[in-house]
């Protein structure tokens, strides 16, 4: 279950790199909004990563979130910010997930 509870910590560290990334093209209540939404989803992402380390490795869970997050707000990066997604880009974000998935499987 903890596992669960990781992975969905990553999503919400994905959520609030998104709403940096519209805060940072937003003007006035918007941006507003937006900082808010990033305060929400970094306190909800922190408390779900502090419930998984209570039964998977610090180290561990910590690289898996990041990893998450990471493939992830470059997937947003592409997907809404229309950052580039060249070759090596997706080599490497491909290495990326590769890892997490390694890690989830050798950790007891």
């Amino acid at each position: 279950m903890n596992w669960i509870i990781l992975i969905i910590a990553g999503l919400f560290e994905v959520a609030f790199a998104t709403c940096l990334g519209k805060a940072k093209y937003a003007e006035g209540s918007a941006a507003v909004f937006w900082y808010i939404a990033f305060i929400i989803c970094l306190a909800i992402s922190m408390t779900l990563l502090i419930k998984a380390t209570q039964t998977i490795p610090i180290g561990t869970a910590y690289a898996v979130w990041t990893g998450i997050g990471a493939v992830g707000t470059v997937l947003v990066g592409i997907l809404i910010f229309k950052e580039p997604a060249d070759v090596w880009r997706i080599v490497f974000i491909s290495t990326l997930i590769l890892s997490i998935i390694g890690l989830k499987y050798v950790s007891k």
